[in-house]
């Protein structure tokens, strides 16, 4: 069967590699991502993922000590370790993973460009893009949606701790609803807090579908990229 999908930009909050204990990175948690993963890549579909640092360190963590400048930069070096730590669980698992940074850290991984990443996307490898955007100010979100342009991707899957896009918090609104599918617009105007609104606008811009979906729900990555199924909310031009 032909994947749905021919090319997936994977964006993960850093915060899902710690799992249950908050803060660091669980290795069950990452076997089991290198795991759908790695079926996915099976099936035929070419996956690029950008990681968050959240687990090990967020920018905006309020030291009045550290400037926001300083602070991202930290952030950048976080989501770099998570990048690292997914590729070693890759590779193990016998899946050809090559990490990419948004700066230039030779010894951590190669400097990103989107012709290079393409290529090794061809080859079949799975490429891991650290470092955000490179600048300061900027959400791993935002450099999700840039990378997912820059390697054209067909989609950007979010994975994320819900099953969905909600108009409120479902973990803290047992009533709040869920959309099954909803327009750049309308997210932006409703001001959802699935991804920031540069993010959105970048999406927008270049017609790049968002799909939100339960990474840690075994096989939705699979049903999403391959299968074809409705899983979790898509947000996209039309809605």
């Amino acid at each position: 069967m032909k994947p749905r999908y021919r090319r997936i930009l994977l964006k993960l909050s850093g915060e899902v590699l710690a799992g249950k204990q908050g803060s660091g990175i669980d290795p069950a948690v990452v076997r089991r991502i290198a795991g759908e993963i790695k079926a996915v890549r099976k099936a035929g579909v070419q996956i690029g993922v950008v990681i968050g640092g959240g687990n090990l360190y967020r920018g905006a963590q309020g030291y009045k000590e550290i400037s926001r400048s300083a602070g991202d930069t930290m952030g950048m070096l976080a989501t770099v370790m998570n990048s690292l730590a997914l590729a070693e669980f890759l590779k193990a698992d016998g899946v050809p993973a090559i990490v990419y940074t948004a700066v230039n850290m030779e010894k951590a991984g190669t400097t990103f460009s989107a012709g290079a990443a393409c290529e090794a996307l061809d080859r079949g490898a799975v490429v891991i893009i650290g470092g955000g955007t490179g600048n300061p100010f900027f959400t791993t979100d935002t450099a999700a949606a840039l990378r997912a342009a820059e390697i054209k991707a067909d989609v950007l899957i979010k994975a994320t701790k819900v099953d969905g896009v909600y108009d409120r918090d479902p973990l803290k609104n047992p009533s709040a609803k869920k959309f099954e599918t909803i327009s750049y617009s309308e997210a932006l105007a409703r001001n959802l807090a699935v991804m920031d609104a540069t993010a959105f606008s970048f999406c927008m811009e270049n017609n790049v579908p968002i799909v939100v979906l339960k990474l840690l729900e075994q096989g939705n990555l699979h049903r999403c990229a391959v299968d074809g199924a409705s899983v979790g909310s898509t947000i996209s031009k039309e809605g």
